[in-house]
């Protein structure tokens, strides 16, 4: 998941929220139930971690462009400075 997709899933997790914590609020309100809002709630939750969680591909059209990997240098051995024992 690039940059902008994870600025779309976190757009598209708020209003799934926002969408279903309205609908519910109404709903438990016009039948007078605390239950039924939280269901509703809980339903837009799950939908939402549906649309949100997996890496569908809709949110990886932007790929990132990295660094190529570098040669590894050889690097030669000095002394430290220790004589050797005889």
């Amino acid at each position: 998941m690039d940059y902008e997709g994870q600025k779309l899933a976190e757009r598209l997790f708020h209003i799934i929220i926002l969408f279903f914590g309205i609908v519910g609020f109404l709903w438990g309100y016009y039948i007078q139930q605390f239950g039924a809002t939280f269901l509703v709630l809980a339903a837009g939750f799950l939908v939402s971690c549906l649309l949100v969680l997996p890496p569908w591909p809709m949110y990886r059209k932007h790929p990132l462009n990295w660094q190529r990997v570098r040669p590894e240098k050889t690097e030669t051995r000095r002394d430290t400075g220790k004589k050797k024992q005889k």
